[in-house]
């Protein structure tokens, strides 16, 4: 079963990858979405599945039981899923505003600050010290 679930999460992050390679603005952001994806199932696995005690420490105790629930991979997978998210709609909004602004989805094609020039070349920079 372990096998299948290894399995799962390389199809995932391929998925991932493939989609970042690509040069459509679009696809990258779903590839970045799939990667955070990916990384979420490994540290979920990495908590050891099956069935366990709920992480409860009983009273007159200070440590888990023995057969209990490791409860830090499940506090990463939530944090990561809230970081994550707010990084998916970052890129998602960046990049519909690029698409809109330049009006095009491929990477290539969005060429704005390229077309503006070399910062360090201008009418100031000539003969000033930050010039040379």
């Amino acid at each position: 079963m372990t096998l299948l679930y290894a399995i799962a999460v390389a199809a995932v992050m391929a998925s991932g990858i493939y989609l970042m390679l690509d040069r459509n603005v679009i696809r990258i952001v779903l590839g970045t979405a799939l990667i955070a994806t990916g990384v979420n199932l490994i540290l979920f696995l990495a908590g050891r599945l099956g069935a366990t005690d709920p992480a409860i420490i009983q009273a007159g105790s200070y440590a888990l039981g023995e057969g209990a629930a490791n409860p830090l991979p499940q506090a990463l997978v939530l944090t990561a899923i809230v970081i994550g998210f707010a990084l998916l709609a970052l890129a998602a909004i960046v990049a519909y505003e690029a698409t809109r602004a330049l009006g095009t989805v491929n990477a290539d094609e969005m060429n704005a600050a390229r077309d503006l020039g070399d910062p360090f070349k201008g009418e100031a920079g000539e003969g000033s010290a930050a010039g040379k």
